[in-house]
């Protein structure tokens, strides 16, 4: 069994250096790709980083393998999620699907070097980096961003009911506004005018607003002004609630943090701050009284 590791690592190697080598090749060559998958490459190619564009660029090509193991079903959630984490660095669902591919051949070829070595632990390691590594960014995105647009909106709504109660339209005053703000927000809104200005109505432009934001206080927004219009409501007194609202549930949320993060920094003090100064105690005074331990053990 040993005699066949160096022959087993020689293996590994040998793939590791002919996947290089491929992937260097087909980053080179003039292969026309099909229409969508060039286009997922242009779009966001000032945006990606240097590493993002490699890595896509590799494994482009694997991307309609990995769309359809992945399903209809998973494609569409996948989207949702990209939209929702707001294209970070241009990604697209085909971008997605190379980077998949390529961490996903990586993470597999690490696990078989690491198991080759009998080291079990590593191994599962490396398949939870080919598994989860671009859905751990996807999932950071998401949550950046959902938590820059609930701090931006309070604010948004009540220059938004200023700008209204000065006598512009809804529709204009929410255009003048969105270009003074930036961010995710701000983005939001323009997407959702520039719906509006290709013939959508404002109902179904609110609800894809709605459908694109992982937000409670997007769709409590979405939701209250649907229903203030419904109901013939000013909007400026729908917009000055809406934003009461927001941070009134702001400050609930904050003040169950804070509750829920006595428990868990009680628990950190007694098990390990408390013992560990006992422990630092007791030493520094058997030091200090230099205790001989050796007479105490019966020792010569």
């Amino acid at each position: 069994m040993t005699s066949l590791l160096p022959l087993a690592l020689a293996l590994a190697l040998g793939l590791a250096v002919f996947g290089i080598l491929h992937g260097i090749r087909l980053y080179r060559a003039d292969v026309k790709l099909p229409t969508d998958l060039a286009l997922a490459l242009e779009v966001g190619a000032t945006r990606a980083t240097a590493v993002g564009s490699l890595v896509d660029r590799l494994g482009i090509r694997w991307a309609p393998l990995v769309l359809r193991l992945m399903g209809p079903k998973q494609v569409a959630r996948k989207r949702r999620q990209i939209d929702m984490a707001g294209n970070p660095s241009g990604l697209t669902i085909d971008r997605y699907a190379a980077r998949r591919a390529v961490y996903g051949f990586l993470g597999g070829l690490g696990a078989l070097a690491m198991l080759m070595n009998g080291r079990l632990v590593p191994a599962l390691l490396m398949v939870a980096f080919g598994l989860f590594w671009v859905e751990a960014g996807l999932w950071s995105a998401i949550r950046v961003r959902r938590d820059n647009i609930e701090r931006t909106l309070p604010d948004f709504l009540d220059v938004l009911a200023v700008v209204v109660s000065a006598g512009l339209g809804f529709r204009q005053a929410l255009e003048r506004v969105s270009h003074k703000y930036e961010g995710p927000w701000a983005d939001e809104v323009r997407i959702t005018l520039q719906q509006m200005d290709m013939g959508v109505s404002r109902r179904q432009a609110f609800d894809e607003l709605r459908r694109r934001n992982d937000s409670e206080q997007v769709a409590q927004f979405v939701t209250a002004l649907q229903q203030g219009e419904e109901l013939g409501s000013p909007i400026v007194e729908t917009l000055i609630a809406i934003a009461e609202d927001m941070r009134r549930t702001d400050a609930q949320n904050a003040r169950r943090r804070a509750a829920r993060a006595v428990p868990k920094a009680t628990f950190a003090v007694t098990m390990f701050m408390l013992p560990g100064t006992l422990i630092l105690l007791v030493c520094g005074f058997v030091y200090g009284a230099d205790v001989d331990f050796g007479a105490l053990l019966g020792g010569g």
